[in-house]
């Protein structure tokens, strides 16, 4: 008897709008690509029709697509990108310049891939304090912030410990930060999405909790997030995807005079490589039939009942996350007060 694979039971999720729409022109998605030295950014609008085919809610994400934070320069510019565009989504949410504001370090800072929340709040300029005990020059709006930890720590909802928060102090809009999951190597650590939808903590790594949205909360909410992780079912599919490339432009080039001229490792990933379906059977049989989701699900089965899809973060992750937090953390402060300037 032939087996069958029911594929349609591992539905791999993103965290990331732009993962979730592809490559594809799709009905009720408003797309719009920009780039700016050298740094990819991505408008995405939300339409009701388009909400259920990628089961994202409905509204704007802005997508920051970029490469070494480590330099300098180069960080200094996703920053200010960052703020720009951060300030874009607080126009369009009409959140008013003296709004006050709540920010909140969503994670576990014991766990440094998750720590991104409670790592931004060690840069963000705090006033709250200012405002109830003090007087503050004109340029600082009221800001608060609070790392209220994950579930396993403190047993609580993070919804419910966000409503009581409210409760008891003044918050005209929230902005939360967040690690996110990716289904692609490419994209950990070197991404950036806000979004006005608000978001489900946990819910990329598989530990859905409560929402924190408008819904929810009663008042606005922006999340913004990094994919800090990815599991190794992207691990495995993305290395396949790779060999084809690789295998393709080793094909194509082998014996042109010039590959005999360069020396060491070539970066396929650069070069424009053609992959068709022939190639796919020749290098991998069977699984070369089938098309990227078909893969990632057939690994999913593979790897999820033996207890191997694990979550894997760059060994680099503990410096690179302190870089996140000051382009984030930073970056809002730009946002929120006219009289900072750290650009």
């Amino acid at each position: 008897m032939k087996h069958e694979i029911d594929l349609s039971k591992y539905q791999l999720r993103t965290d990331l709008a732009i993962e979730a729409i592809g490559n594809e022109q799709i009905d009720g998605i408003e797309n719009k690509i920009e780039n700016i030295d050298n740094i990819k950014i991505t408008n995405v609008k939300v339409l009701k029709k388009g909400s259920e085919k990628i089961n994202k809610k409905i509204g704007n994400y802005i997508t920051i697509e970029f490469e070494d934070i480590t330099d300098y320069n180069y960080k200094e510019k996703v920053k200010k990108i960052f703020t720009k565009y951060l300030k874009q989504m607080l126009a369009n949410c009409q959140i008013d310049n003296n709004a006050s504001c709540l920010i909140i370090g969503l994670g576990n800072d014991k766990s440094t891939p998750d720590s991104l929340g409670p790592i931004t709040l060690n840069n963000i300029l705090v006033t709250n304090h200012l405002f109830v005990y003090g007087n503050v020059e004109e340029g600082f709006r009221r800001v608060s912030a609070v790392a209220p930890g994950v579930m396993g720590q403190t047993g609580i909802e993070t919804s419910d410990l966000i409503k009581n928060i409210i409760n008891s102090i003044n918050v005209d809009f929230i902005i939360t930060i967040d690690a996110l999951a990716s289904q692609s190597i490419e994209r950990v650590n070197r991404t950036i999405q806000m979004t006005d939808t608000g978001i489900a903590p946990g819910s990329g790594i598989g530990n859905k909790r409560k929402e924190i949205s408008i819904e929810t909360i009663g008042k606005p909410v922006i999340a913004i997030g990094v994919p800090t992780v990815v599991d190794a079912v992207t691990i495995v599919s993305d290395t396949i995807n790779y060999m084809y490339q690789n295998y393709s432009y080793t094909k194509e080039n082998i014996d042109k005079p010039i590959s005999r001229l360069i020396s060491g490792n070539v970066n396929y990933l650069k070069k424009k490589v053609e992959i068709n379906d022939n190639l796919k059977k020749e290098l991998f049989g069977v699984i070369g039939n089938l098309n990227d989701e078909e893969v990632k699900q057939l690994i999913y089965e593979v790897l999820t009942p033996i207890g191997y899809n694990l979550m894997v973060t760059p060994k680099e992750v503990d410096f690179i996350i302190e870089k996140l937090g000051d382009i984030i953390g930073n970056g809002i402060n730009n946002a929120l007060h006219k009289k900072v300037n750290n650009l």
